[in-house]
């Protein structure tokens, strides 16, 4: 998704989600820093969030912008998951008028195992928690693409 912001004032501070039909992991960054932090997850209805829940993370963290994971397959087609994140990217900005971009997530899931694990051990994660760290990883990855 291009940038879509009027005026080309830095973008500093990130949401990032791990979009799920019944949970959405989230999570804040700073670019210039690199750093990332796994906030919460939300509990989705209909693929959708609690907007209230969003807007109060949006003003808690002050952030710029948006990255929403892409679910992809291995060979980079699109699923009907893929159609969903996208829908769901499409309102964060409708909602919000804040630039969205939407990043690869393949391999994601695997990439957070490893990260746990080098955390402590994902077992002491609860499994309500994964998608927050999912989308933790989303976000550092975005970041490390743009240099």
């Amino acid at each position: 998704m291009p940038d879509t912001s009027e005026d080309k004032k830095p973008l500093l501070r990130f949401l990032g989600f791990d979009f799920g039909e019944k949970r959405i992991g989230v999570a804040t960054g700073q670019k210039t820093l690199g750093t990332t932090q796994a906030l919460c997850v939300l509990k989705a209805e209909n693929n959708q969030p609690n907007w209230d829940s969003v807007e109060a993370l949006i003003k808690e963290w002050q952030v710029d912008a948006f990255v929403v994971g892409l679910p992809l397959n291995m060979d980079g087609t699109e699923q009907p998951v893929t159609l969903m994140a996208k829908k769901f990217a499409n309102r964060l900005h409708g909602r919000f008028g804040l630039p969205t971009f939407t990043h690869d997530e393949r391999l994601s899931t695997a990439e957070v195992r490893e990260y746990l694990f080098e955390l402590g051990g994902y077992k002491k994660i609860k499994d309500s928690d994964f998608d927050a760290y999912a989308a933790e990883l989303i976000l550092k990855s975005y970041f490390e693409s743009q240099g």
